[in-house]
């Protein structure tokens, strides 16, 4: 769930990496890395955090390769970032709940925003991530949506259309739960429409769902279909939107 682009120019790495991250192919993405300087260790390490929260799976290799990008950081920006990465990997260990590590996120994104000014291009990633921890583990939507506000600021001045996606997304949750609809289904169809435009298949049958729970029939069931299909073709990620794809028992007569 990284704020990073698509691809850096037309870096072909880059491009490679992309494609295969997109099709939920993190450890094959990884793989094309080789951990040699703090960016490319902190890109590889970033990429096997993102599996594990999307598939639930990889901890222990996640964890040796926030290690190396770690021990490879010497400037604030570098070990701001992986202070970042850390927090994120202990968010997703608690939020799926694997461990409670919620002390250990609260930990290292506070480390990562005393390192990383704010304005920084890695600002923006870091303060949506500070919004994931007041949503779901604090509890506290409007820091979340402080937070979520501040990150969107960022990725539209960066021009970061994937972490847009995710700072719309997040806002529309907020905005559904407080039951304002028609911002809420604003919000879930710009980060559609976003990753859409990107060719982000791993975050578009989530996309599709949370916009459908905004939608009236028969465009629910059509969202939540093709959400299915998308599903099932990535091989059942992310594996929490399963339980949001089980078939709706019918009504008892």
């Amino acid at each position: 769930m990284s704020g990073n682009g698509t691809t850096a120019g037309d870096d072909p790495l880059q491009t490679a990496v992309w494609r295969l991250r997109s099709r939920a192919c993190w450890a094959d993405a990884a793989a094309l890395l080789l951990p040699a300087t703090p960016a490319a260790a902190l890109q590889r390490a970033s990429l096997l955090v993102e599996r594990c929260l999307y598939t639930e799976q990889g901890w222990e290799e996640a964890e040796d390769a926030l290690r190396t990008a770690e021990a490879l950081a010497h400037s604030d920006d570098e070990r701001g970032a992986a202070a970042c990465e850390r927090g994120y990997l202990a968010y997703a260990a608690t939020v799926l709940a694997v461990r409670d590590r919620a002390d250990e996120a609260r930990a290292a994104l506070g480390r990562a925003a005393a390192l990383v000014p704010p304005g920084a291009p890695q600002r923006a990633l870091l303060d949506f991530r500070r919004g994931l921890l007041a949503e779901n583990l604090t509890r506290s939507p409007q820091a979340a949506r402080a937070a979520y506000r501040r990150a969107h600021a960022g990725a539209t001045a960066q021009s970061d259309p994937l972490l847009l996606s995710f700072t719309w997304r997040h806002l529309a949750g907020i905005a559904l739960r407080e039951g304002e609809l028609a911002e809420a289904r604003h919000g879930f169809a710009e980060s559609l429409r976003i990753r859409e435009e990107l060719g982000y298949l791993v975050g578009t049958a989530p996309a599709l769902v949370s916009l459908a729970d905004t939608e009236t029939e028969p465009e629910a069931s059509r969202l939540r279909e093709e959400a299915r299909r998308l599903f099932r073709l990535l091989g059942g990620v992310p594996t929490w939107l399963a339980r949001q794809l089980a078939p709706t028992p019918p009504a008892a007569a």
